[in-house]
């Protein structure tokens, strides 16, 4: 049977089967079996007692099924793979500690008398606690938990908190460590430290726009954010701007003796010492002691003489909800990017450092590790699945040369690099509305990466030239900020439902789809500029 014919049916019998409900990973591996039979064994079609005749079962194990699962085997014995349950325990341990209520708390602090500080505080929340694990459905849930009554009980509009709760929680797709750039990473065989550097920018670029948009539409319509009434005792003015100071004073105190200790371990052990070839440890050289140290000592006179111990005290007793995240952060990305681990061990670091700081905070049960751990397996066990199903698929239609015919059809259509690019956008916008992510990365992107890297490099984007070498780096975060959009796409947007089951019973699927959409076209803006300018996700790579 001809590619084409393949396809069209494939199209269609994928489009049927989830309509109908069924799971994606189970359709995908349904429809991996068929696209095998059309393609090697078509009589088993028309002739099922033919079983046994041809190169699918006349030989099992062999030929394309012996293709098709070392292809299934290599994907699932990644080393990288396990970082994704980690991550998602890290998640769950911080859904159901106080460690994330206790981060709201400080935040509120702080940011309580700005006309929309609760929506700009929740925005903040969800790009810390996506900088922590990167997990979605966790984050949007918990946000809806905390964020959501508070603001509705303020008189915030509807739909102002609908939008930021939803848009701000998944911004874990794009801010690393993001399960979707690993998925990506594995699939393309591209540096997912790579990724993670190139999302920073654009992460925060997303990020920042919705604040703006919060900060922009509160001031122009006051009564969608009132201000809550002053609660006696509370500081103000200058006297909450100092005591803010000072609690940064005290983060920088901790930090830099940190790196101080740090700085000096390796110079008294001699780790530092220049070997030809070979980069220096970063901030970790004995020219760096000295000004630690500096810093720690400036730092403490300023606590004991500038703010003095009673400001100092309270400034750390309002903010002190922000240090946990903070150390957590650090322990995941400070590991990857100092060179001291990699994806997997730094996810493993993550979430023992959660685990570590429920135990202290005396918030750690036999409850709470059994029913966080019941939820990895849950959502680790549907992306392996999906994994499964959506990997035999892609490798059954590629070893029917699906994604050949596919780039043959849109070169061959002589559309302008702009155009082909567009035209990837609407497919991913579409599937995105109906599909599963894992899903779409695992069918979509095998095929449409080989076509990325065929298109001449000087036509991609109107502002700048990408570097050839970061081509698929930079596919990959734009996908990541497609898959953004399709968080809050109806009729399947997740973000929508994971709300949903949390959300008070006056607020309807329909009223949270309203919601979005002033968000969604933050999204697309974003994603207009990284198709505009491309080296955007250069800046730190460089």
């Amino acid at each position: 049977m001809d590619i084409g014919t393949i396809s069209l049916v494939l199209m269609l019998a994928l489009l049927v089967l989830l309509a109908i409900g069924m799971p994606l990973g189970f359709a995908s591996a349904v429809l991996a079996v068929l696209v095998m039979v059309m393609k090697f064994e078509p009589q088993l079609l028309l002739n099922p007692m033919s079983f046994g005749d041809g190169i699918l079962t006349g030989r099992p194990g062999a030929g394309p099924l012996n293709i098709l699962s070392q292809k299934i085997y290599g994907l699932l014995t990644d080393y990288v793979l396990i970082s994704i349950p980690l991550f998602i325990f890290m998640a769950a341990l911080l859904e159901r500690s106080g460690i994330a209520k206790d981060m709201y708390s400080s935040l509120n602090v702080w940011l309580n008398r700005t006309r929309g500080g609760i929506a700009i505080v929740t925005s903040i929340m969800a790009v810390i606690m996506a900088a922590m694990s990167g997990i979605i459905g966790g984050e949007v849930v918990l946000l809806g938990l905390i964020a959501l009554p508070q603001m509705l009980r303020l008189g915030y509009n509807q739909n102002l908190a609908i939008g930021t709760i939803c848009a701000s929680g998944s911004l874990g797709t794009m801010i690393p460590p993001s399960i979707v750039l690993i998925i990506y990473g594995l699939i393309t065989e591209t540096s997912i430290k790579a990724l993670f550097t190139a999302a920073f920018v654009p992460g925060f670029m997303l990020a920042s726009m919705i604040i703006i948009y919060i900060v922009i539409r509160t001031q122009l319509n006051p009564d969608h954010a009132p201000l809550p009434d002053p609660v006696e005792g509370e500081p103000l003015g200058k006297e909450k701007a100092g005591l803010f100071a000072a609690f940064l004073n005290v983060l920088v105190i901790g930090f830099g003796a940190v790196l101080f200790l740090r700085a000096l371990f390796f110079t008294v052990t001699g780790q530092n010492a220049p070997m030809e070839g070979e980069d220096p440890i970063f901030w970790g050289t004995p020219d760096y002691v000295p000004w630690f140290g500096a810093i720690v000592v400036i730092a403490l006179a300023l606590a004991f003489f500038a703010f003095g111990r009673e400001r100092t005290k309270t400034g750390w007793d309002l903010g002190k909800g922000l240090v946990p995240p903070i150390v957590v952060i650090g322990v995941v990305l400070g590991s990857i990017y100092g060179g001291i681990t990699g994806i997997t061990e730094a996810a493993g670091m993550g979430a023992i450092a959660v685990l570590v700081i429920a135990i202290f905070k005396g918030e750690a049960s036999w409850d709470l590790l059994w029913d966080s751990l019941m939820r990895t397996l849950k959502s680790t066990g549907t992306i392996i699945w999906v994994t499964i199903g959506a990997a035999a698929l892609a490798g059954a239609y590629t070893l029917a040369g699906g994604p050949t015919y596919v780039a043959n059809l849109i070169i061959g259509s002589d559309l302008p690099t702009m155009g082909i690019l567009l035209t990837m956008m609407l497919i991913l916008l579409f599937m995105g509305a109906f599909m599963d992510w894992v899903g779409i990365v695992l069918l979509i992107i095998p095929v449409f990466l080989p076509i990325i890297l065929r298109l001449p490099i000087e036509e991609i984007g109107l502002i700048g030239e990408l570097n050839p070498k970061y081509v698929s780096v930079w596919f990959g975060v734009l996908f990541c900020m497609n898959m953004q959009v399709s968080f809050l796409s109806p009729p399947f947007g997740p973000a929508a439902f994971y709300l949903k089951s949390v959300a008070p019973a006056h607020i309807s699927l329909t009223d949270i789809f309203k919601g979005f959409l002033p968000f969604i076209g933050i999204q697309l803006l974003a994603l207009s500029v990284m198709i505009i300018w491309p080296p955007i996700i250069e800046v730190l790579l460089d």
